[in-house]
């Protein structure tokens, strides 16, 4: 059984960090990328930073040289450390996992076939 164990999230002031964790079972980082997403609300979901080993790592341009994805290969953990926040950060936070494919880039190809954690809020204050 697949299982990924989102955690980090918390209330933090603008310019503040914070570092999100994905504890995933079942699957091997070899196998599988990893993604985060974040839902503001009213808003739809949008992809943060994906790792994958084959296509690499990838940013979205508005967390561009604040934010940093990384894995921890022996715990099967994924990381996103998050500086610099600011308060259109906060969102509802969410990491999923599918099958690596050389069709896609880091971030695409989450549509069909995809396991997800459940989320933790992470909530900026100015």
């Amino acid at each position: 059984e697949v299982q990924l164990q989102a955690s980090g999230g918390g209330l933090v002031q603008a310019g503040g960090y914070l570092r999100l964790s994905c504890a995933a079972s079942g699957i091997s980082f070899d196998d599988y990328a990893i993604g985060w997403f974040r839902q503001a609300p009213g808003k739809e979901r949008e992809a943060v930073s994906c790792i994958d080993s084959e296509a690499g790592t990838s940013y979205a341009d508005s967390i561009k040289g604040r934010f940093t994805i990384s894995s921890g290969n022996a715990k099967n953990t994924v990381y996103l450390l998050m500086n610099s926040l600011k308060p259109e950060d906060t969102a509802v936070y969410y990491c999923a996992a599918r099958l690596t494919d050389l069709r896609y880039d880091a971030c695409s190809g989450y549509g069909n076939n995809v396991y997800w954690g459940q989320g933790t809020l992470v909530t900026v204050s100015s």
